[in-house]
């Protein structure tokens, strides 16, 4: 394994919580306050890592295996998806579908440590997860599909390098993924990942019942997960090769992350969270553009 991709995966591991304290930061400074600190999601997993974790009685093993194996399945996604140009640890034909689903093992196992619960109020929120994440996923694959059509290959390593954001179906394909990041985040306009009023929580629902260091998994988790999908976008919107230089694309690269992330607090800033019923119709209208956008690759 090359050292580049090694120090890669560790960039990762370090900096993806400090997405969500750009993004906190952002939306503070559009709403005139100071904010939480910029590392306040560095002090949430330290906090949770300390405390002690509360089992119930009618839950099982699924439910304590949950947040392990979705914190599991992001960290092989990490290792999946190239940084700056930097060929992944775990590239290989056909990566970009392992990929996908991943992330659909992390999602499945969230839903049914929601479920091994019994509550209701969590099966309520498993059920618009599942609901969301089979809109999401087709924009998502197909997004892909479109890429790997577009440069002749089967891994992302070889995709996000080779790809020209010039073209007209890679822009497509870039909004359409932007709108499965923020789905996939539980970010607004889809969700909104501080409120607690029960008939609006999708994702902040399914997690109530975990305390302790199940809990941090499930934060780290998510910060990762935003990291990893920001990565693919960014791979997209500012490709670059590997060389001697691989420390400045490097840069580059986590300077769109953060830049992402930006983007993401201006679109939380002003835009209010949709009514559910206008959710699915977002995520067709993203696959809709994946999917015009495969066609236009096949010409």
């Amino acid at each position: 394994m090359p050292i580049a991709s090694i120090i890669n995966i560790c960039l990762g591991l370090l900096l993806a919580p400090l997405l969500l304290g750009i993004i906190n930061k952002t939306k503070a400074f559009f709403a005139g306050r100071t904010g939480q600190p910029l590392f306040q999601a560095y002090l949430d997993i330290i906090k949770q890592l300390r405390k002690g974790v509360v089992y119930s009685q009618t839950t099982s093993l699924i439910f304590r295996a949950g947040p392990v194996i979705g914190l599991a399945s992001v960290l092989i996604a990490l290792a999946i998806v190239p940084l700056g140009g930097v060929a992944a640890p775990l590239a290989f034909s056909g990566d970009l579908l392992i990929f996908a689903y991943i992330l659909g093992l992390m999602r499945f196992f969230t839903v049914l440590a929601a479920l091994d619960t019994g509550s209701s109020f969590e099966g309520m929120g498993a059920s618009r997860e599942v609901l969301f994440s089979a809109l999401a996923e087709p924009a998502l694959l197909i997004g892909l599909a479109a890429i790997a059509r577009e440069t002749h290959a089967m891994s992302l390593s070889q995709m996000l390098p080779a790809v020209s954001f010039l073209s007209p179906e890679v822009v497509l394909v870039t909004v359409a993924l932007l709108i499965v990041y923020l789905c996939e985040n539980a970010r607004i306009p889809f969700d909104d990942p501080n409120t607690h009023l029960e008939l609006t929580m999708i994702h902040e629902v399914m997690v109530l019942d975990h305390s302790g260091p199940d809990f941090a998994f499930i934060l780290y988790g998510s910060a990762l997960k935003l990291w990893v999908l920001g990565l693919v976008i960014i791979g997209i919107v500012f490709p670059a090769s590997s060389g001697s230089f691989w420390f400045i694309s490097v840069i580059s690269a986590i300077g769109g992350l953060f830049f992402l992330a930006v983007i993401v607090g201006i679109i939380e800033s002003t835009m209010a969270r949709l009514r559910l019923i206008r959710i699915p119709q977002l995520l067709v209208a993203a696959g809709s553009l994946s999917l015009f956008a495969f066609i236009l690759v096949l010409r």
